[in-house]
């Protein structure tokens, strides 16, 4: 694996994490009746960290692969659906809108996997952790939609 090639994805990875810096969930969601299944605040930095590890290091394994073009553009919109989400629920406030967003990326992130395993098993493996947190992330802002109508 070329190590230079995984921290400029790492870093495309930053980026997406820093928007969690700008837009923090702050007062209007501390206010919001959560589900019983939401995490504790610390878990949000752990588990975000690692997984932009894992997708960093998939993309670096499959980057310099024959046919890669298709999961790299697929590794392209995540990462921008993924710095979209937090300024539209977060910034703006619009939950509905962050669900879409966060519906398209799962839907897209599932075929990142499938392109990933085709080229590269193990990278297809590495983001199978992302697949999880996002599916609880999903649900999460539905629940949120469903418990805080006003709100949404």
């Amino acid at each position: 694996m070329d190590y230079a090639v995984f921290f400029i994805f790492l870093a495309a990875t930053g980026a997406a994490a820093a928007t969690g810096s700008l837009f923090p969930p702050g007062e209007w969601y501390a206010g919001l009746t959560k589900p019983w299944f939401t995490p504790p605040a610390i878990a949000f930095p752990i588990v975000w960290t690692t997984l932009y590890i894992l997708m960093s290091l998939a993309a670096a394994r499959i980057a310099p692969l024959q046919g890669a073009q298709y999961a790299l553009a697929l590794w392209a919109l995540q990462i921008a659906l993924n710095t979209l989400w937090t300024p539209v629920f977060f910034g703006a406030h619009r939950m509905w809108a962050g669900l879409i967003v966060i519906g398209l990326l799962w839907l897209v992130v599932a075929a990142m996997i499938v392109a990933f395993w085709r080229l590269d098993r193990l990278a297809g493996v590495l983001l199978l952790p992302y697949l999880a947190w996002l599916s609880v992330a999903l649900s999460l802002n539905g629940a949120l939609i469903r418990l805080n109508p006003a709100a949404s």
